[in-house]
């Protein structure tokens, strides 16, 4: 009886830990990227700079509940959602890009 208990318990066991793989691997980590993200989209605020998904850099000028308003340049400004802005930069940068 146990032989027959045996091997039929190891494939239930070869899928329960493949599950667990793929959860730690891929599932896991997903989710907390996406919980940063959704604190760094929560903490904007007038004056931080930016990098939006797209590459562009600006300077945020007024913050609303679902977009933002990012200064690019002297006379050029975009309204875009909070979801697209990809990271906040240290305060400098832009001057620092500016000088170069």
């Amino acid at each position: 009886m146990n032989d027959a208990a045996g091997p039929t318990f190891v494939p239930f066991l070869m899928l329960l830990v493949f599950f667990l793989f793929i959860y730690f691997v891929t599932i896991r980590p997903q989710q907390k990227r996406q919980k940063e993200h959704e604190s760094l989209v929560s903490s904007l605020e007038k004056g931080d700079e930016v990098m939006t998904s797209s590459g562009l850099v600006g300077r945020i000028e007024n913050v609303k509940d679902r977009y933002v308003s990012v200064k690019l340049g002297d006379q050029i400004s975009i309204n875009m959602q909070k979801e697209f802005v990809s990271s906040k930069l240290p305060k400098g940068t832009i001057n620092s890009i500016e000088s170069q």
